[in-house]
């Protein structure tokens, strides 16, 4: 098994750092140009959301762990930060607390569309875990 795990400022210049890691933790595993658009696009929207929803006051860490074993990639992005009080309703396409940031609501429905399976834990003032799960396909 692989595993590397990064603790970043919540920053948003650090979303395209956390691309870049996803990037490269895939890379020997041979995926096609398609699995990794749709991790790193997952990624960066639950890095976002641990950015811009787990922290609005002030500012916190965010830490990403990935692991890997055979073609099993796991990601998990969490915060300290506020947490979400109803994650049912969060995870509804176009729910969104930002709406000052012109934000669209779809994070979660975005990272569900690109991923196996999007596993969110929550509690209000304890932060937010997001796990991230793909299999990538086999290429003979």
């Amino acid at each position: 098994m692989s595993r590397v795990s990064i603790l970043m400022e919540s920053l948003p210049e650090n979303i395209s750092f956390a691309r870049v890691v996803a990037t490269a933790f895939i890379t020997p595993l041979d995926p096609t140009v398609e699995e990794v658009t749709e991790i790193k696009t997952a990624v960066s929207e639950a890095v976002t959301n641990a950015i811009i929803h787990g922290y609005p006051a002030e500012g916190g860490q965010v830490r990403m762990e990935l692991s890997a074993e055979n073609k099993n990639i796991t990601i998990e992005i969490s915060d300290d930060g506020v947490g979400i009080a109803d994650i049912d309703t969060a995870r509804q396409p176009l729910f969104t607390t930002k709406e000052e940031l012109e934000r669209s609501g779809l994070g979660f429905t975005v990272m569900e569309s690109f991923m196996d399976s999007v596993d969110v834990v929550s509690a209000p003032g304890q932060g937010t875990k997001v796990t991230l799960t793909k299999t990538l396909a086999s290429r003979v």
